[in-house]
């Protein structure tokens, strides 16, 4: 992980009937990403087991990337949030700009940050 990079692990609970709408919202955001941004380095869904949950791990080169991400993504996100409910937990791992920090504090979603402590660059 470079010093700029950052990532984003959120997780969606999907009530019991609902999966085709999820899948239909996710593919929005996803659509969204393709055709807009152009720093985001990760952008994928998971589906548990039973299809209850989802995870969403994303990885961005800068913190600026993520807040034009969400720009970019703004319309499809806050129809997931009025169907789903904001994600059930949301984390940023990295060291997020201060910037990013006040989105995070104005989006008045419980969110835990983890700032870089070390690694080895593997690739």
């Amino acid at each position: 992980m470079s010093m700029s990079e950052i990532q984003v692990s959120a997780n969606f609970r999907i009530p019991k009937g609902m999966l085709e709408e999820f899948k239909q919202n996710a593919a929005e955001c996803l659509k969204q990403v393709k055709e807009k941004d152009i720093e985001t380095i990760q952008y994928d869904w998971f589906l548990n087991s039973d299809n209850t949950e989802c995870e969403v791990r994303e990885k961005y080169e800068s913190s600026n990337a993520v807040l034009k991400h969400q720009s970019n993504v703004r319309e499809p996100l806050l129809s997931l949030f009025k169907k789903f409910g904001s994600p059930s937990s949301l984390a940023i791992y990295g060291n997020p700009s201060p910037e990013l920090l006040q989105y995070v504090k104005a989006s008045g979603i419980k969110i835990k940050i983890f700032t870089f402590l070390q690694g080895p660059k593997l690739k």
